[in-house]
C-alpha cells in the first residue's frame, strides 16, 4: 500500500459516492488505475463496505442509541474475541470496540425506545457469561458521527435597510 492508496481510502471514507473520475483527479491517477486500486483494496478486505451516514433524529424515526460499557473476564487462549463475536451477532449492535480504561468493551446499540434498550441490556448482554458489569449511557443527541458534523449553521436573518 502506498500513499495513493491511503489517499483513496481517506477520500472514500469521507465521501464514498465520489465517482472514479473524481477520485482519479483528486489522487492524480488515471481512472483505470484508480478503479484497479479500489478493486484491490476491496479484495484485500481493507474496504469493507460503503455506507450512508444517516441523521436518524432528522429522519424522525424516534430511534434511540446507547453506549454500553462492559467489564469482561477474558477467556483463556481467546481473550475478548469469543464474547465480542457473540455480541456482534445481535442486530441492535452498531459497533463494538475493545477499549482501555475502567471498562473492557464499548458497545453502541440502537433500539425503538429506552425501554427497548433496557430490555436488550438486561435480557441479552448482562446475563452473558464473562460479563461482570455494565454501564449504559443513552445518547441524547449526536453532534458528529464518523467525521461528519450534524450541526447546521443557521442563516442570519437580514435586517431591512432603508435610508
Amino acid at each position: 500500500m502506498d500513499e495513493k492508496d491511503l489517499l483513496l481510502l481517506h477520500l472514500l471514507e469521507e465521501n464514498s459516492r465520489l465517482s472514479i473520475g473524481e477520485l482519479a483527479v483528486m489522487t492524480e491517477l488515471g481512472p483505470q488505475d484508480a478503479e484497479c486500486r479500489i478493486a484491490a483494496l476491496e479484495a484485500a478486505g481493507i474496504i469493507r463496505s460503503y455506507n450512508a451516514l444517516v441523521d436518524w433524529e432528522r429522519a424522525g424515526t424516534g430511534e434511540v442509541a446507547a453506549i454500553i460499557e462492559l467489564k469482561v473476564n477474558p477467556e483463556r487462549d481467546y481473550g475478548y474475541d469469543r464474547i465480542a463475536e457473540r455480541i456482534t451477532r445481535f442486530r441492535q449492535v452498531r459497533s463494538l470496540r475493545l477499549i482501555t480504561g475502567t471498562y473492557d468493551l464499548q458497545v453502541i446499540i440502537t433500539g425503538k425506545s429506552m425501554q427497548d434498550i433496557a430490555r436488550f441490556v438486561s435480557e441479552y448482554i448482562a446475563p452473558m457469561d464473562r460479563i461482570r458489569e455494565t454501564a449504559t449511557h443513552i445518547v441524547m443527541k449526536s453532534y458528529k458521527e464518523n467525521g461528519h458534523a450534524f450541526l447546521e449553521k443557521e442563516s442570519a436573518e437580514r435586517i431591512p435597510f432603508s435610508p
